[in-house]
C-alpha cells in the first residue's frame, strides 16, 4: 500500500508540475557544478527543486541517471557540431590552416552556447572540471561514454596531419588543451586582470583564436624524445660532471 500511494503521489507531482523534470535538472547541475557530485544527495537536489526525493527518482531512476542526462543534454549537441565542424576541417589542404581548423573545431562548440546548454557555457564547464578532479567510477565511465569517441577522432586527425609526432605525445597535449579550456570559460576575468585591463577574458572570439594558436604551436613541438641541442648539451654536462 504504502509503495503504491508514493508512485501515485509522484505520478499526480508530474501531472501538477509539467515543468518538474527541468526544475531537478536544473537544480541538479547547478548543485553538482558547485559542491561536486559526491557531496550532493538526492534530497538535496529535490529540496532546490522544490520536489520530493520520489520525483527524482521516478524521472531518473538514480543520481547516476540524473547526472548521465545532464551530460547527454549538453554534449550530444556539442559531439554532433564538433563531428561536423572536424569533417570540413579534414579537407582543408594547407598543413598548418588544417592542423589550426582541426583544434578549432574542438573549442569553438564550447564557447558558442548562451543558454547554457549544447555543452557550453560556464556552469556545465564547471561542472565537468568538477566532476573530472573528484575521480568518482561513475562519473568516470560517464565521462568515457560522452567524450571518448570524440576525442579518439579529434586525436586521430592531428596525427594524420602530423604523422611525425608519436600519437602519445598528442594525446598528453590534447589533455593539456583540455585544461587550458576549462580554464578560458570558468575564469576568464583572470585574463582581464592579470593584463591590467588591456586584454578582456570574456571576449570569446579572441579566447577562441588565442587557444587555436597556442595549442596548434604546442602540438608541431618537437616529440618528447627528440632532445633539443640545449638539452643535449645539459645531459652531455651532467655525464661530464659524474
Amino acid at each position: 500500500m504504502v509503495r503504491k500511494a508514493a508512485k501515485a503521489d509522484v505520478k499526480a507531482a508530474s501531472t501538477r508540475k509539467p515543468n518538474m523534470r527541468e526544475a531537478i535538472l536544473a537544480a541538479a547541475e547547478e548543485l553538482f557544478s558547485t559542491y561536486g557530485f559526491n557531496a550532493v544527495s538526492v534530497r538535496d537536489i529535490a529540496q532546490a527543486a522544490g520536489a520530493n526525493p520520489g520525483s527524482v527518482t521516478y524521472h531518473f531512476k538514480t543520481k547516476d541517471g540524473l547526472l548521465l542526462e545532464i551530460y547527454r543534454r549538453h554534449c550530444g549537441p556539442m559531439n554532433r557540431r564538433r563531428s561536423e565542424l572536424l569533417a570540413a576541417a579534414r579537407r582543408v589542404r594547407d598543413l598548418q590552416d588544417r592542423l589550426e581548423a582541426i583544434v578549432r573545431a574542438y573549442v569553438l562548440p564550447a564557447f558558442t552556447s548562451g543558454s547554457d546548454l549544447a555543452g557550453g557555457g560556464t556552469r556545465f564547464t564547471r561542472l565537468r572540471a568538477i566532476m573530472s578532479a573528484e575521480g568518482n567510477e561513475v562519473v568516470r565511465k560517464i565521462i568515457a561514454q560522452t567524450f571518448d569517441d570524440t576525442s579518439h577522432a579529434f586525436i586521430d586527425a592531428i596525427h594524420e596531419s602530423l604523422p611525425h609526432i608519436p600519437r602519445t605525445d598528442i594525446v598528453w597535449r590534447s589533455h593539456f588543451l583540455l585544461g587550458a579550456l576549462y580554464y578560458s570559460l570558468v575564469t576568464p576575468e583572470r585574463v582581464s586582470r592579470l593584463s591590467r585591463g588591456s586584454a578582456d577574458g570574456a571576449d570569446a572570439g579572441h579566447a577562441i583564436e588565442q587557444l587555436v594558436r597556442a595549442t596548434a604551436a604546442s602540438l608541431q613541438a618537437a616529440p618528447l624524445d627528440q632532445a633539443t641541442p640545449a638539452r643535449r648539451k645539459a645531459l652531455a654536462t651532467a655525464k661530464g660532471e659524474r
